[in-house]
């Protein structure tokens, strides 16, 4: 294991996310005062991620391609996910993305009214990615076409720091087991590493179990969830230093794999899947201030601090926003 190539505009990594699209993902999940389909959720937890790491990646001269990111649905259809000018693409640089939201949706936000208390504010967010249930799980088609993708940016950047790949799902393969499929896509590597595979499996039941990061797969019940186990990757040292930030339990033979996780836990794993800790920047490594980019998932994205000299422009006032 290695894991410690710097990560920069000459030598950039990929982030490759594999959403289950099923129909069993309209299922209402708990959100505090309310409830969600878990679709919407995934959609929402994605696209703020989206704009995180288009914020963190912009520097003066612009949005910087440290990282290239990619968005697979798999349920009726499996295929590239992003919506507006960016669909049908697979892996895209960030600097891409930024540039190009589908569109900017009105949310509100609670923001302190200066005397103590809280009043609504309407904010723009930018979407590049929406909420789908259709059909059923083929998990083994969407790994193999995660393999397909990751092949051919591999063999462009063979000494790069490896790709991550992130399964959402809430069930079960439908066109088989996808045991095989998932181990030859962790099989890929680059000079610095094998192909990391975070397994997250969902549940919208609120009395189900959640575990996560586990280092062996005796208390899972059943072989679904041991399958998922067995086939995520071993944390790095870097991950198992952010998931013990969060509060979990990690040793060296924890996994990337959580079972029966709500909007809170997925929110949770991926920040601590994903979040950049060896980019170089301006010719100097240099790590993300830890604050600057906490996922906090009862956050808006929205609430994201951003310097003015280096914020993608998402105000909707240009025909082309940023």
């Amino acid at each position: 294991m290695s894991y410690k190539a710097e990560i920069s505009r000459d030598n950039p990594s990929c982030f490759l996310f594999l959403i289950d699209q099923s129909k069993s993902m309209s299922d209402e999940v708990s959100m505090g005062d309310g409830s969600q389909q878990m679709a919407d959720g995934v959609a929402d937890t994605i696209n703020r991620w989206l704009q995180e790491l288009s914020i963190k990646c912009a520097k003066s001269d612009g949005v910087r391609d440290y990282y290239y990111v990619g968005v697979i649905g798999y349920g009726k259809n499996v295929g590239p996910g992003f919506v507006g000018p960016l669909a049908g693409r697979e892996l895209i640089p960030i600097s891409e993305i930024a540039e190009n939201p589908a569109r900017l949706e009105e949310r509100t936000k609670k923001v302190s009214d200066g005397a103590g208390g809280l009043v609504d504010q309407e904010v723009r967010v930018p979407v590049w990615f929406d909420p789908v249930a259709n059909g059923g799980t083929p998990m083994c088609q969407a790994a193999g076409e995660a393999k397909r993708i990751l092949d051919l940016w591999i063999a462009e950047h063979p000494n790069s720091f490896p790709p991550i790949v992130i399964n959402i799902t809430d069930g079960e393969s439908n066109d088989g087991n996808p045991t095989e499929r998932l181990q030859s896509l962790t099989g890929l590597s680059t000079s610095d590493g094998n192909v990391l595979l975070f397994n997250i499996h969902l549940s919208a039941n609120p009395k189900a179990k959640s575990m996560s990061f586990l280092d062996s797969p005796g208390e899972l019940p059943d072989a679904y969830s041991k399958m998922l186990f067995e086939t995520a990757s071993p944390l790095t040292p870097a991950m198992r230093g952010l998931a013990v930030e969060h509060g979990f339990d990690t040793s060296e033979d924890s996994r990337c794999f959580v079972v029966n996780a709500d909007m809170v836990l997925l929110v949770q794993a991926i920040d601590i899947g994903t979040r950049p800790s060896n980019v170089q920047m301006d010719g100097q490594h240099a790590e993300m201030d830890d604050a600057e980019y906490e996922a906090d998932a009862g956050e808006d994205a929205s609430d994201v601090e951003m310097e003015d000299s280096d914020e993608p422009n998402w105000s909707g006032d240009d025909e082309n926003p940023r």
